[in-house]
């Protein structure tokens, strides 16, 4: 029996990001999902689930509703999914919100408060 490939989860990840991004982008008509990135996809070992990291720009309530339109297009993008990759079963997918452009940038602001604050020398 064949022992499965270490790098065979972060290969797939890979795969998967860039399937879901492109279905995302020119399949899903949902209006809800607008100026949506998917930023990063993590596989479970086993292939049997995979977690989307989505910047989505705009306020709360829109990223909210963005939110809630990838959710309900989760079975339409696993079935796009499996036909792309050719997989005998697609992963299931979860979406989780990346904050990580949201808090660079309160970062940013942050350390230019302190710099401004910062008294000439």
């Amino acid at each position: 029996m064949r022992r499965p490939s270490r790098h065979r989860p972060e290969r797939l990840a890979a795969l998967v990001q860039a399937a879901v991004a492109d279905s995302v982008a020119t399949e899903l008509k949902d209006p809800r999902v607008g100026f949506v990135t998917i930023t990063a996809a993590r596989v479970a070992p086993d292939a049997s689930s995979a977690t989307i990291h989505v910047s989505v720009m705009g306020s709360d309530d829109e990223k909210a509703a963005a939110m809630d339109g990838l959710n309900s297009a989760r079975g339409f993008l696993r079935t796009r999914l499996a036909r792309t990759l050719a997989l005998r079963t697609a992963p299931e997918l979860h979406f989780v919100l990346d904050r990580t452009l949201e808090n660079a940038a309160r970062i940013d602001q942050l350390l230019a408060e302190i710099k401004r604050d910062e008294p000439a020398s």
